[in-house]
């Protein structure tokens, strides 16, 4: 997500999808950005494998630029990550800008930063953020938390305490669908280079999306939603949370402990298909499998309007 907010990679990727093109076209293409400039996007979008050089028989020396398999899947999250920013609070914003990129660093810096798994689970102002997330100085998370509030990625809401509390928008929310499509090509393409998925992430795409569902009224429940994760050594440890669904609404807690009516489990690439592709093999459940299954198409339902949305 952050090569794609970058505006000349989006351009570049937008003129090859086109068709392959000399560097000369290309830069014309993308606007007639500085040479240097573009050559030093080409290396770093070549060494991830998006973007290959194909050598012309014909014209001894002349190299034409094309996507390669994985610029071709990337157009894929691309359109997500578009559709997604068209539906911005304050207006839409058109990927490749400079809102744009604004918008999707700040999701991806509070993503990373563990700042959207705490909201999504409930409001909380600066000061209380600090001694939650105690690897960010003060500044930086103020800086962060400043950069989400105007990108419209979260908004002040009323509270009791001193400081203003935060909560997630919807349009957050509602990022889910790019982030896990984006998740799923980094494992397919770069698996040297990703890292792997944490309980945070875990937690924090639960969080984000369970309230966003609508499973039948007649449903009703506790399910436990469990990733299982692998330590370095080997060790099989679960992460996820607790759904319960009531009266057609659902909300959670990110703990694993408690009485529970349905469950489902299975490694995060089990999940990613599930939800992506509706494909549930994966996936072991159990107890209450009705509420189980209404929930996981519920996932799949909301993922496949993001690609709708695109």
């Amino acid at each position: 997500m952050s090569v794609l907010a970058v505006p000349l990679n989006a351009q570049v990727l937008q003129a090859l999808a086109e068709e392959p093109r000399s560097l000369v076209d290309l830069r014309r293409a993308a606007g007639s950005p500085p040479q240097t400039t573009m050559r030093g996007h080409l290396r770093a979008l070549t060494e991830a494998g998006i973007v290959a050089r194909r050598r012309q028989p014909e014209f001894p020396g002349s190299v034409d630029l094309e996507l390669a398999k994985p610029g071709r899947d990337l157009l894929a999250v691309s359109r997500v990550l578009g559709g997604w920013l068209l539906q911005a609070p304050d207006g839409p914003l058109q990927l490749g800008t400079p809102a744009a990129k604004s918008a999707v660093k700040a999701l991806v810096d509070g993503w990373s930063s563990g700042i959207v798994r705490v909201l999504a689970a409930k409001p909380h102002a600066l000061t209380e953020l600090s001694r939650v997330i105690t690897n960010l100085s003060y500044p930086s998370l103020e800086r962060r938390l400043g950069a989400m509030r105007l990108a419209g990625l979260i908004e002040p809401c009323p509270g009791n305490g001193r400081g203003t509390p935060h909560r997630v928008t919807d349009w957050l929310r509602l990022a889910i669908g790019p982030l896990a499509i984006a998740a799923r090509w980094e494992r397919q393409h770069l698996p040297g280079q990703t890292a792997p998925i944490r309980r945070l992430d875990v937690e924090s795409a639960f969080l984000l999306v369970l309230p966003l569902l609508s499973p039948p009224s007649e449903q009703s429940g506790e399910c436990r939603l469990a990733v299982e994760m692998r330590t370095p050594e080997g060790e099989l440890r679960l992460a996820g949370v607790m759904a319960r669904v009531r009266d057609g609404e659902v909300s959670c807690v990110a703990r694993l402990q408690g009485n529970a009516t349905a469950w489902v489990s299975g490694s995060a690439a089990a999940w990613l298909r599930a939800v992506l592709e509706d494909d549930k093999h994966g996936l072991e459940t159990g107890g209450d499998c009705d509420l189980a299954l209404a929930l996981l198409d519920g996932f799949h339902g909301e993922l496949r309007r993001a690609r709708q949305r695109a």
